[in-house]
């Protein structure tokens, strides 16, 4: 994913549109689960390099941390919604916000009831106020998936959520400008 671009698609036709990986211009907030810290931490920092493969500018990026996966659609309603960002960032809302956390398969089936209204939520955020808000909740079996999946190569499920992210913020910016 990371690394493609509209050149790659040679059946684009004038006037179609792709989003671009070019986030210099956009504002992106970050809303990372505490629980299952070892391994959402390293999201994150897939996260933080993919925005700035993307030429995110730091001071464009906020991040939000709440007790569980269970919690990211709330914070995300919020952010989405104008509520959050820090003061030295401008008034505009956030272009896209990412959503990173770890449900891990248990004893119960708990892990179900967690991954899938984590992934509800976070759709209908996104729907709801049109902001772009990325899943990067990784969904498995073992705690060795996990860490598998969020690696330091640009397999990192958080820097394909950020690559995801700006690329929608400007495919939305482009729509907008129709």
């Amino acid at each position: 994913m990371a690394g493609i671009s509209p050149k790659d698609f040679p059946q684009l036709g004038d006037g179609d549109l792709i989003g671009s990986l070019e986030g210099e211009a956009y504002k992106i907030a970050i809303v990372c689960s505490k629980f299952n810290l070892k391994v959402t931490e390293r999201l994150l920092f897939g996260a933080r390099r993919g925005l700035e493969y993307c030429h995110v500018k730091s001071g464009s990026v906020q991040v939000v941390w709440v007790p569980g996966s269970f919690e990211l659609p709330l914070a995300a309603a919020a952010l989405a919604s104008g509520i959050g960002g820090s003061k030295d960032m401008s008034t505009k809302g956030f272009d896209a916000i990412i959503c990173l956390g770890a449900v891990i398969r248990g004893d119960t089936d708990h892990h179900l009831y967690v991954g899938h209204q984590a992934a509800a939520g976070i759709q209908r955020v996104q729907l709801d106020t049109k902001v772009p808000v990325i899943f990067g909740v990784l969904t498995v079996d073992t705690l060795a998936q996990a860490m598998q999946r969020s690696g330091e190569g640009r397999d990192n499920k958080g820097f394909e959520a950020a690559c995801t992210a700006v690329e929608m913020a400007d495919l939305l910016h482009q729509i907008s400008a129709i």
